[in-house]
């Protein structure tokens, strides 16, 4: 793996209901994206709907409608803890800064941290004092990079352009939804890495990448 580059492991989960607490996560997908923008791995998963969970109703109403996309969620699915030990280990296999990355990751990265703090007793912010920690960064809103790229507060996700997605669909398979949020992210780490220098830049003496 690459050894100076900061990663961001851009992810994508689809479930069953709005809280991990009550609901199961059904799959997720990552796309790693290193700063200079080259996309340099993917990790996917379906998992086990658990036991002591329920489906919400109103989720599964908008999943009949769904009908690939709730294929892909749940066909070969693994037991969570099997699924979430190899995501940990795929994770710090990468060197360097890990920062977990999602559009939005209040919501992604929420389930992302229950379930690895369930089943690996690691979790996904960056805080060394509460034990084992496979992210070393803090967590990036994708959308958020976006606002403060263009200095922008108004976004809606139909302003983005599709060749900035990869011309991947938003099909709610995680995998294509995770690989047109990390072409998203590379696009905009190439944005930042063309801006001049900016006189109040306090991190302007550390190395910076080159766009490719």
């Amino acid at each position: 793996m690459m050894e100076h580059y900061a990663h961001y492991f851009v992810t994508d989960i689809e479930c069953d209901g709005p809280s991990p607490l009550t609901n199961s996560m059904l799959s997720f997908a990552t796309v790693v994206v290193p700063e200079n923008g080259e996309l340099c791995g993917e990790f996917e998963a379906v998992l086990e709907p658990r036991a002591d969970k329920q489906s919400d109703v109103r989720t599964m109403q908008f999943w009949k409608t769904q009908p690939e996309a709730w294929s892909a969620a749940t066909s070969n699915s693994e037991p969570p803890s099997k699924v979430m030990n190899r995501f940990a280990d795929w994770v710090e296999s990468y060197s360097g800064k890990r920062s977990f990355a999602a559009r939005p990751v209040a919501f992604d990265g929420i389930w992302i941290d229950h379930y690895l703090r369930e089943f690996t007793a690691s979790y996904l912010l960056d805080v060394p004092y509460w034990g084992h920690r496979i992210f070393t960064a803090g967590a990036l809103d994708i959308g958020t990079y976006i606002s403060g790229i263009f200095n922008r507060t108004d976004l809606d996700a139909g302003d983005i352009p599709r060749s900035w997605l990869g011309d991947h669909e938003h099909t709610h398979r995680a995998i294509d939804d995770a690989r047109g949020y990390a072409s998203l992210l590379s696009k905009l780490l190439r944005l930042a890495a063309r801006q001049p220098p900016h006189p109040e830049d306090f991190i302007g003496n550390k190395r910076k990448i080159q766009p490719s």
